[in-house]
């Protein structure tokens, strides 16, 4: 067991003046079913999955056959995820842009969109087409801090999009002439199989069955956007489709060949995380009008944050998608740093939920903008074009 992070050890790392150079935490999973057991790693258009090869050791003759399970991006999303759901007992800030008035929306669909979820974060379209009181958001105090903000004076995104400087943006929606600032991804995180048993993708073959057994030969005519008012017959009408029974979701339907099939899971050797916390990147972000003391304290409520998305993502047994339920087996995490590596620990999800409401009392002490934090949602409404497409989209069917 290595030494308890502490809150005045990061404050040191984060500071311009220190030789600390990051954090690598190193896990080995297993499936929930067990070692070797398969597992779904993501797929990609094609039915493909991410094929690499890689040195598992500089000591190793050869590199070896992997698949990425769960890419970069993907990891973020989930850490974000994370931060909304911890967002009222930690005080993380958030923007929601509200979509409740648009009550013809499916079911399925968010009547909320949360800062957390937006995919771009702070430099998305979502934002930039809402209001704020009628008022386009982009013209807003708050709005224009927010597309203004850049690294080097990043006191708007510490006071609202904090996430945006772990898991990097590009802000590439406001026009060719506006800014397009950039900022690289201070945290990489990514899910790695290693020596997969099949070295072709494989096929989940089987039947859907029909207690039934309806013919699917038949013809049936329906509304593609509305398919319970099918029929059958032979002559499709403007704007509807004609299809075989079985497009309709009846009938047995066999996957027998590998242009039906879905990809199966894979046995793997073994199967690991690493994630990374890089100081150089984060030295780049600075409150913008503060002092060096409170650089350091904004970057380390940042490292806070990230350390506590992943005690709740990963700390514990999680579920990537279906066949993808994995548990940490062995965890390590490392500071890193020009004077000599070091085996550290951070504790579990209530230690780093300690660490963040630490952090943010000294970016309090330290004046740093936390004007989203600690309080309600800002709440945004869609623009009339934003709803307009959203209608279309998802135009109100007939009873």
């Amino acid at each position: 067991m290595g030494e308890l992070l502490e809150l005045d050890r990061l404050l040191r790392g984060c500071s311009d003046k220190s030789f600390d150079d990051g954090l690598l935490i190193e896990t080995d999973l297993v499936p929930v079913a067990g070692h070797a057991a398969p597992v779904k790693p993501a797929v990609y258009e094609g039915g493909r999955y991410q094929r690499d090869r890689r040195w598992a050791s500089p000591d190793d003759a050869v590199p070896q056959d992997v698949i990425v399970i769960d890419n970069v991006p993907s990891q973020a999303n989930r850490l974000e995820e994370q931060l909304r759901r911890e967002r009222v007992r930690c005080g993380f800030p958030e923007i929601v842009l509200d979509l409740s008035d648009l009550n013809w929306m499916p079911e399925h669909l968010p009547r909320e969109l949360s800062s957390f979820q937006f995919p771009h974060r702070n430099a998305d379209a979502y934002l930039r087409d809402a209001l704020l009181d009628g008022q386009p958001f982009g013209k807003s105090g708050v709005g224009q801090a927010i597309f203004a903000a850049t690294s080097w004076t990043a006191g708007a995104l510490i006071a609202w999009f904090p996430q945006a400087l772990l898991y990097g943006f590009w802000q590439s929606h406001l026009g060719k002439k506006r800014q397009q600032t950039k900022h690289a991804r201070a945290w990489v995180s990514e899910i790695v199989g290693w020596q997969p048993a099949a070295r072709e993708t494989t096929t989940t073959l089987g039947l859907k069955g029909d207690p039934l057994n309806l013919s699917i030969d038949e013809s049936a005519i329906f509304d593609p956007d509305d398919q319970a008012g099918w029929r059958l017959g032979d002559k499709a009408e403007k704007g509807q489709e004609k299809k075989k029974l079985s497009e309709l979701g009846h009938g047995q339907v066999p996957f027998m060949n590998d242009n039906d099939a879905a990809p199966a899971g894979v046995s793997f050797r073994r199967i690991t995380q690493r994630a990374s916390l890089s100081f150089a990147q984060l030295r780049r972000v600075a409150v913008g009008d503060g002092s060096p003391a409170a650089d350091d304290a904004a970057r380390t409520l940042v490292v806070a944050m990230g350390l506590h998305a992943h005690a709740m993502a990963f700390g514990r047994g999680f579920a990537l998608r279906s066949g993808a339920e994995l548990r940490p087996e062995t965890a390590s995490v490392t500071w890193l740093s020009a004077t000599g590596d070091e085996r550290i620990e951070f504790g579990d999800a209530e230690a780093t939920r300690q660490l963040v409401s630490a952090a943010k009392d000294a970016a309090r002490e330290a004046s740093v903008p936390l004007d989203g934090w600690d309080r309600s949602s800002l709440r945004l409404q869609p623009n009339p074009s934003l709803q307009r497409a959203i209608a279309n989209t998802w135009p109100k069917l007939g009873d």
